[in-house]
């Protein structure tokens, strides 16, 4: 993992869990603020970093989207449309 730069600085990431990416994430940064890197192993953290985070935001909102289908169902709201960020749903 310490030599990923560029084109390799977004492998595995999708199969990391929240806790895994949100653990490297923090380890990326760390080693970013100590300094002393060289530009190439600078750029390949910081796009690590940029993936590992979108990943984050990615599997929040998704946890998002489960607690309000368990809240409507509980409460016994109307069924909303499944609305993924990004995407647009239509009426079930």
């Amino acid at each position: 993992m310490a030599d990923q730069a560029g084109t390799g600085a977004a492998a595995g990431i999708e199969s990391l869990s929240f806790d895994e990416a949100v653990a490297e994430l923090q380890r990326t940064v760390a080693e970013l603020e100590a300094g002393g890197l060289a530009l190439e192993r600078s750029l390949g953290l910081y796009e690590r970093g940029v993936a590992l985070h979108e990943r984050c935001a990615s599997l929040l909102g998704q946890a998002e989207l489960r607690v309000q289908r368990l809240m409507d169902r509980a409460s016994g709201a109307v069924h909303a449309v499944d609305a993924r960020p990004g995407e647009t749903g239509d009426e079930d």
